[in-house]
C-alpha cells in the first residue's frame, strides 16, 4: 500500500515519542514494509516548522539538528513526490491542505492519514 501520512501524524510519530506510541507505530509499521511511505517538500517543510512551535516543543523537545535528522530519516526511507499544485483550491475549508492532497494524488496514494478536520466528510 502505497500512504500519505499528514503533518499532524508525522509530528506525533516524532523520535521524541515511545515506541508504543500509535502515529510512531503507524509510522514504524508502514517503513518496515511492504508499504511505501509518500511524501513531498510540503509535507517535510511543515513538519520542520510545526516541531519547532513553542508548544509543540513544550511536548517534545527536539533540537534543530534532532529535527533535521528526523526528516533526513522520513525522506531516506519514504518515495518523495513534487505535487502538481492545482489551479484552484481543492480543500475548500483550509486550503493550506491543498499540498497534502497533491501529494496523495501526485504519489498514487491508496491510503491519506490524517487527523485534520478538513478532510472529514459526514454523509447525511
Amino acid at each position: 500500500m502505497r500512504i500519505v501520512l499528514d503533518t499532524n501524524i508525522l509530528v506525533r510519530a516524532n523520535p521524541r515519542v515511545s515506541p508504543e506510541g500509535l502515529a510512531r507505530d503507524l509510522l514504524l509499521t508502514i517503513v518496515s514494509g511492504p508499504h511505501v511511505l509518500v511524501l513531498s517538500a510540503p509535507i517535510l517543510f511543515e513538519v520542520r516548522r510545526v516541531l519547532a512551535y513553542p508548544h509543540v516543543q513544550a511536548r517534545w523537545p527536539l533540537t534543530p539538528e534532532a529535527i533535521d535528522r528526523y526528516l533526513v530519516y522520513l525522506s531516506a526511507l519514504a518515495e518523495v513526490v513534487a505535487p502538481i499544485p492545482a489551479s484552484s483550491p481543492v480543500v475548500i475549508s483550509d486550503p493550506d491542505d491543498d499540498p497534502i492532497l497533491q501529494t496523495a494524488i501526485t504519489g498514487r496514494a491508496d491510503v491519506l492519514c490524517t487527523r485534520d478536520e478538513a478532510f472529514r466528510h459526514f454523509s447525511a
